[in-house]
């Protein structure tokens, strides 16, 4: 095994650092010594816009807003996914992971970021719902590891009673939300029902050709 390669590094709000690593051919971000995701194990985040997709198959230009770039995996998911005419806006915190997918990891999903139907936010998603007017068809949180997050203090907002209370009214009828987690989530399903939404969920491989590590998908519904 090779040295890994930084591409890119900066520190968070929280004083935490971020790195960009490559090593024999694997692309990896860190938070501090954890880390946070990998272009070797991606299924799940695919998984949860293909399902996004299946669902949104009758709305003609379907509306969307994905919380988190990451490696951009779920971006390209659902542009695969979603008709012609689809909007799909992307909520990012971090600058440097936009310039990050622009630059170096472009490739890896195809240049997602390039495609006319996606357009970048940078901005917490909790302020874009706050700001911005309108509602969606579907939101997408794919934020830090899920209900339970270790890069920013601060996500665990998203997560709260108070901020699907704020995601549930920004859903149009019927609409959509789908939740990202690195684990199962008995408190967060528990609050997702308190907030007015039906729940289900699915234990979905990282990747099709592992059977670990093994993610969680909220699928939670108007």
């Amino acid at each position: 095994m090779t040295s890994p390669t930084v591409l890119g590094r900066f520190v968070t709000p929280d004083g935490q650092e971020m790195v960009l690593e490559l090593r024999d051919g694997r692309y990896t971000i860190l938070v501090g010594d954890a880390e946070l995701m990998s272009s070797s194990a991606h299924g799940s985040e695919e998984v949860m816009a293909q399902r996004t997709g299946e669902l949104l198959n009758a709305v003609e230009s379907p509306r969307i807003l994905i919380g988190g770039l990451g490696m951009c995996y779920t971006l390209r998911a659902a542009l695969n996914c979603l008709s012609p005419t689809a909007v799909i806006e992307v909520a990012e915190v971090f600058e440097e992971v936009v310039e990050w997918c622009r630059g170096p990891l472009a490739h890896l999903a195809g240049d997602p970021l390039s495609d006319p139907r996606a357009k970048v936010r940078l901005a917490d998603i909790s302020t874009l719902l706050q700001t911005e007017n309108g509602t969606y068809d579907a939101i997408l949180l794919d934020i830090d590891n899920g209900p339970t997050p270790f890069t920013l203090a601060s996500n665990t907002r998203f997560y709260s009673l108070h901020g699907l209370a704020r995601l549930h009214a920004r859903l149009r009828p019927g609409g959509i939300l789908m939740v990202w987690s690195a684990s199962p989530d008995r408190p967060f399903e528990r609050r997702l029902r308190r907030s007015g939404f039906t729940v289900e969920t699915e234990t979905i491989r990282a990747d099709p050709g592992t059977t670990w590590p093994r993610h969680t998908l909220f699928l939670a519904r108007t």
